[in-house]
């Protein structure tokens, strides 16, 4: 089929279900930020029980837990279908990509599936994270050090 550019855009827009955008705002926004209250009821739930400074932390490694066994029992997908970027911001985002991709390798095996298709997604941003703390940690000590 022999088609311009311009024939081709028109066939797509005749084709394309068009996006309740609105609707998708409003979903991304309220899951978003219910995850995000959620997340600062349990930092001062976990602040009144004593964690002090790694009451964030702790907030963090609660959201990683709850996403990645979400994901593990199959609901974080539906979730993120309704809500869009509404899931995918907050660190819940990040534990679903990394469950993601070993779910779907488990049948390869626990290492060359799981294991290995479990850093596809996080390895590079695990690597990136070290590599910025450690260059953050030498700014600060050489800072520390003169000021």
């Amino acid at each position: 089929m022999n088609m311009s550019n311009e024939e081709y855009q028109r066939y797509v827009m005749a084709r394309a279900k068009s996006s309740p955008t609105g609707k998708n705002l409003v979903w991304a926004f309220l899951v978003g930020g219910g995850i995000c209250g959620v997340g600062q009821g349990l930092s001062t739930l976990y602040e009144s029980w004593g964690a002090g400074e790694n009451a964030l932390a702790f907030v963090s490694l609660t959201w990683v837990f709850v996403a990645a066994f979400l994901t593990g029992i199959g609901v974080f997908d539906d979730i993120a279908r309704r809500a869009g970027a509404g899931t995918l911001v907050p660190i819940t985002g990040f534990s679903n990509a990394m469950v993601s991709p070993a779910l779907e390798f488990q049948s390869e095996g626990r290492i060359t599936g799981t294991g290995a298709k479990l850093f596809t997604v996080a390895g590079p941003v695990l690597a990136y994270g070290v590599f910025a703390s450690v260059v953050y940690g030498c700014v600060l000590m050489v800072y520390r050090m003169f000021f």
